[in-house]
């Protein structure tokens, strides 16, 4: 509801028309998650006492964690607020940013992803990812204060992790070095095959961060169009140019205005490899 109702809301009737509003969702996602797990359990039955009694505890659980979910989306409003100077308001982000919409709709879809409700929690994400340009499975793990700039062609795969106050513009992926098989030939499944970003990163457009292995470290930057497979120590600046390739310098030696590539010689950052989700 709040700044999507046409309703007239004030203290006496808010406790009414939110009792009113959440009947009727839960009813309804108590159906269709009920649907999607008889489907994955045995491909197309009608839903059983069991399937519709788990459905009802899985979305119990999802709307007792409304009041975290509120807070989170807080944080992310103002982090879109102090990381764009071109927000003209609060209002303007909510109504109009598609990152904060791509990332709601994430953290929803996300606690069902953990209660194991099957399908739903896909559709709920490339329902935003078709409106947004902006593709996060919600098995990824994102901290609170998250915001996408821009936006268009940003991919956060499945076993993603990202820590808190991380900035990221358009066309980042956070994606895959490669795809697992076994030795039949068949995926490997669950393995961490996305990056770990910690607290306080910013990722420029166009930058690829590759591979379960890899970390960016905290209070680091990586400029536009790096394609990174490596993991990056703290307060790092890693950036791009055609004529000197890749680079990393401390955040200490850009402020000191010193270039060239890390101090101790080694060749800056490589990779190879396919950028997958």
């Amino acid at each position: 509801m709040g700044c999507y109702s046409a309703r007239e809301l004030d203290l006496v009737n808010l406790r009414h028309h939110l009792s009113d509003h959440l009947y009727d969702a839960f009813e309804m996602l108590v159906e269709q998650t009920a649907r999607a797990t008889a489907y994955y359990r045995s491909g197309g039955s009608e839903p059983s006492d069991d399937d519709e009694a788990r459905s009802r505890r899985a979305v119990i659980d999802v709307f007792s964690r409304i009041p975290a979910l509120r807070e989170l989306a807080d944080f992310d409003v103002r982090a879109a607020f102090d990381g764009d100077p071109a927000a003209g308001s609060i209002e303007e982000i909510i109504f109009s940013y598609p990152g904060l919409l791509a990332v709601t709709v994430y953290r929803i879809a996300h606690e069902f992803y953990e209660h194991g409700v099957p399908m739903i929690p896909r559709i709920m994400t490339e329902d935003a990812h078709g409106r947004t340009g902006i593709d996060i499975h919600p098995g990824a793990r994102l901290g609170r204060s998250f915001f996408i700039d821009h936006g268009t062609g940003v991919v956060i795969g499945e076993t993603t992790v990202i820590g808190d106050n991380v900035k990221i513009y358009q066309s980042v992926t956070l994606g895959a070095l490669a795809i697992q098989r076994d030795e039949v030939g068949a995926l490997v499944r669950g393995a961490k095959r996305h990056p770990t970003i910690e607290d306080d990163v910013t990722i420029y457009a166009g930058a690829k961060i590759l591979g379960g292995e890899t970390v960016l470290g905290r209070g680091s930057v990586v400029g536009g169009n790096v394609w990174l497979t490596e993991s990056v120590p703290p307060y790092t600046q890693v950036t791009y140019s055609a004529a000197r390739g890749c680079e990393m310098q401390t955040i200490r030696q850009v402020e000191q205005g010193n270039g060239g590539p890390d101090s101790d010689g080694k060749p800056t950052v490589k990779g190879s490899g396919s950028a997958t989700g």
